[in-house]
């Protein structure tokens, strides 16, 4: 039998519209709206800004005396501009992934649309693919890159960020559907995407910028290894489980069964789930079951003595760093200032944390809330997202919350109006469109199965 890396390769090569059922496409319609929101909420975020400025210099260039701006076949959606589908799916990776708002799957902790959609927009604007063909490789990257996050396991994501990692092979499953390669052609792709694959948690310890490089890189890394298979550029026949391959060098629970766990039967895309407020998903879960605790008693921010969060261990590897943030990023890492703003707000969103991640008020509810490692939510994750919290009132009161799955999951997802209501949020605290735009590119973007072709989302204004 093939070996689990020809195995993946082979499905995301022959994978065909018509074997994808109508309730996975319908998800992944649903999941390009939201990364869609996402992009435009990078608008004037200065890490974003910085890759995006480089990408731009580094594509064609305006000739000598020309006041035309140089052109590419590929859409930056935050300045409207075009170049080189490379570039342009590093920008726009970039871009989606700076709001914290962009979608997860729970299981392989791994955001695919980030990766996955810019790389293979970029491609499909620049080759003239249909709508029904950017879906398919869509679905192709998220199938790949969410059981690539699955194999590499828990002790990866300790210090490996799995966005960066499996997310250049989904990128690279994305645009090597498009350009059409077989199975043969898509498995080098997959070595070369797998021996570009990179992303470390240290960024967060001192607020760097590396996050958005980490999507940046994977977008555009799977793209050059898609491209490069086309052209009969060969990598590692067994890059994910070969003894020198990810498993060996960043793994020690890695497990290769999941990389062709129900191939075609399984549709993981449909398990991805939404993010409701603007935060490390490792926050939501508690944060849902504070809210419920404080509507169910009439609470206020004041009345909190002291919140106690029953956590998983991964919870504590990427927020424990995070203990006075400096940043507005970074304190959306910190489980103290988001249930604080929560409290405070009864929403974790970009505003709150953008206006009031460093009042005094939110500081003083952050100080308040702990983190203990929970047997029973630790044995749950990462299939399962339990939120439990402990909350002690001024009062002398204990009271419980829980929540076994939070806004967002599968189980508990957002309707389409509130995938809409959500971007047009995004546009406006970014101001990278007007109302109006947006609400018109979401409208079209909700007919993508229709299009003959994938053009611009956002036109370059007049």
């Amino acid at each position: 039998m093939n070996a689990p890396t020809a195995q993946l390769a082979a499905f995301a090569a022959n994978l065909q519209l018509a074997d994808i059922p109508a309730s996975v496409l319908r998800k992944t319609e649903d999941l390009l709206v939201d990364w869609f929101g996402s992009a435009v909420a990078g608008h004037g975020a200065r890490p974003v800004d910085s890759i995006t400025r480089f990408a731009l210099a580094m594509g064609p260039q305006a000739m000598p005396g020309c006041d035309m701006p140089p052109a590419g076949p590929s859409e930056v959606i935050i300045s409207r501009g075009r170049t080189s589908p490379y570039l342009a799916a590093m920008a726009n990776a970039a871009a989606s992934h700076v709001a914290e708002q962009d979608d997860v799957h729970n299981g392989s902790v791994f955001h695919p649309a980030t990766v996955v959609f810019p790389a293979a927009l970029a491609v499909a604007q620049a080759l003239g693919a249909s709508g029904p063909q950017l879906l398919t490789a869509a679905v192709a990257g998220y199938e790949v890159g969410i059981r690539v996050g699955e194999f590499l396991g828990r002790s990866h994501y300790k210090v490996f960020h799995t966005t960066g990692t499996a997310g250049t092979l989904a990128a690279a499953a994305a645009v090597g559907k498009l350009l059409g390669l077989d199975a043969a052609q898509m498995q080098h792709a997959f070595g070369s995407a797998g021996t570009q694959s990179a992303g470390l948690w240290e960024f967060l310890r001192t607020a760097a910028d590396s996050k958005q490089l980490h999507t940046a890189h994977a977008a555009a890394a799977g793209l050059m290894a898609a491209y490069l298979a086309k052209d009969g550029f060969t990598g590692a026949a067994q890059i994910l489980e070969g003894p020198q391959g990810m498993a060996a060098g960043m793994s020690s629970d890695a497990n290769p069964a999941r990389l062709i766990d129900g191939l075609g039967t399984r549709w993981a895309t449909a398990e991805t789930s939404f993010k409701f407020h603007a935060s490390c998903r490792h926050t939501h879960p508690a944060a849902d079951a504070l809210l419920q605790v404080m509507q169910a008693h009439s609470l206020q921010p004041e009345d909190l003595a002291r919140v106690v969060t029953q956590v998983h261990q991964s919870a504590f590897d990427v927020l424990g760093p995070v203990l006075n943030p400096t940043t507005v990023h970074q304190s959306k890492f910190s489980m103290g200032t988001v249930l604080a703003l929560v409290a405070r707000f009864g929403h974790a969103g970009l505003v709150e944390f953008d206006q009031h991640f460093q009042d005094a008020a939110t500081q003083q509810l952050r100080d308040r809330v702990e983190m203990v490692l929970d047997e029973e939510v630790e044995r749950a994750y990462p299939q399962r997202w339990i939120g439990k919290v402990t909350v002690y009132t001024a009062d002398g009161r204990v009271l419980r919350g829980r929540v076994d799955e939070p806004k967002g999951d599968p189980g508990n997802t957002l309707s389409r109006d509130e995938i809409t209501a959500k971007a047009l949020r995004l546009a406006a605290f970014s101001g990278g469109a007007t109302a109006a735009e947006m609400q018109a590119a979401v409208d079209a973007l909700w007919g993508v199965a229709s299009w003959p072709r994938v053009g611009a989302l956002l036109e370059r204004a007049a």
